[in-house]
């Protein structure tokens, strides 16, 4: 399977980016080079900035009848739906999550558009409230602005749906610039938005990496940034736009603590365990960061969790018998290897029982780090690789949960 030329979408027109990064993409089920990756020129960033500035100053989208602009909205889902394997094939192929989770996740990419439309609907716009002198007050909730949408690669369809349908319902025009390692999958999103007739300029897609997100970051025309990436993006996104006062919505990772206590149905902890290693690869924010368990449990926990390790099918991405696919690529592997070299270096043991292909990809097996201090393991690994903490007491569990800077989801069993 090949990728299609990346193309933008810029005040209604689709055309091709014409910087050329100097990276190629890769096929991760092979390491085969699949695609450059491609940039939008300055002028092709001008354009897209000032037609979301003149649709919000013109009003023209924020102005429409909510039904009306509900109805544009359930036309983009329907269009994004017909084109769902397309966008299923695409992530699978440029993330390397399996072709049975991207194929699930859009449930996601169709069904944003629908939530965002139960939304309008609610009445939020506009309230009432009793003011003084028996007068009654109307509050009304309009727009700030052009909306910038920035999408990591490990779910990047799903991610964009979720922003983008948010923005175009609150009547804000959106800029959605998809991750440069995995934009196939959200370009299919320009096709949906001519099919379904959506006005010039309402909905745009620009291409390139961090300089081209910092050009709109900082541009004056966008009003709010809704970003899903790493801490170092995360904190470049929040300085430039603390120079405007410009909301940010910033989801930056975690290292999520799975806590298994000595009460615990084990079976289903080893399950849950092996979940959160291998979903997405163990390429996700709600991955497995430190494995927490009672020292009375801990060798019958890890027993049970590669035993069923062992069994889990690790193959070519686009074939739905695959239970996990490989990592995104070539650089991000050897990124997760020195990851887990440093983690040996201090002490730790890796433990794996899963078989990986004999073939050439970006392959790694899920891994397991015990007996290793935890001043070590503080930040997050985003892939399939977790550590080993045991505990006493509840006590222990909660120090160790909470002891790292980031926090985003918890798991106890």
């Amino acid at each position: 399977m090949t990728t299609p030329p990346l193309m933008d979408l810029i005040d209604g027109q689709r055309t091709p980016p014409t910087i050329e990064m100097g990276v190629w993409l890769e096929n991760p089920n092979t390491g085969e080079r699949l695609q450059q990756q491609m940039a939008t020129d300055s002028d092709g960033v001008e354009k897209a900035l000032a037609a979301a500035w003149r649709v919000h100053s013109e009003g023209t989208w924020a102005n429409l009848p909510l039904e009306e602009r509900a109805g544009y909205l359930a036309r983009f889902s329907q269009e994004l739906d017909k084109r769902k394997e397309d966008i299923a094939r695409y992530e699978s192929l440029t993330t390397g999550a399996i072709i049975g989770v991207t194929s699930m996740l859009n449930i996601i990419t169709t069904g944003a558009w629908m939530l965002a439309i139960q939304q309008m609907q609610s009445g939020w716009e506009k309230q009432t409230l009793p003011g003084p002198n028996n007068h009654t007050v109307e509050v009304l909730h309009k727009p700030w602005g052009p909306v910038l949408a920035l999408v990591p690669w490990n779910a990047p369809a799903p991610m964009a749906a979720h922003k983008v349908a948010n923005a175009l319902a609150a009547g804000a025009p959106c800029i959605l610039k998809p991750t440069e390692w995995a934009s196939n999958g959200c370009d299919v999103f320009s096709e949906a938005a001519l099919a379904a007739e959506l006005p010039a300029g309402v909905f745009q897609i620009v291409h390139g990496g961090s300089s081209v997100g910092g050009v709109l970051v900082k541009d004056r025309r966008i009003k709010s940034v809704s970003f899903t990436g790493g801490l170092t993006g995360g904190r470049a996104i929040a300085q430039a736009c603390a120079t405007d006062f410009k909301p940010a919505q910033l989801e930056l990772g975690g290292n999520n603590p799975v806590i298994v206590l000595e009460d615990a149905d084990l079976d289903e902890a080893a399950q849950g365990v092996v979940n959160l290693l291998v979903t997405l690869n163990g390429q996700w924010c709600r991955a497995l960061g430190r494995l927490i368990v009672h020292e009375s449990v801990h060798k019958s926990l890890l027993e049970r969790v590669f035993g069923i390790l062992s069994m889990v099918r690790i193959g070519n991405s686009l074939e739905y018998s695959s239970q996990m696919g490989p990592i995104i690529h070539s650089a991000h592997l050897a990124k997760l290897q020195g990851q887990l070299a440093t983690l040996l270096k201090y002490g730790g043991k890796a433990h794996s029982s899963s078989k990986l292909p004999r073939t050439k990809g970006n392959w790694l097996a899920p891994t397991l780090v015990t007996d290793i201090d935890p001043k070590y393991t503080q930040d997050e690994i985003f892939g399939p690789i977790g550590v080993v903490h045991t505990i006493k007491n509840d006590a222990d569990a909660l120090a160790l949960a909470t002891g790292t800077p980031y926090g985003l989801e918890a798991y106890i069993f």
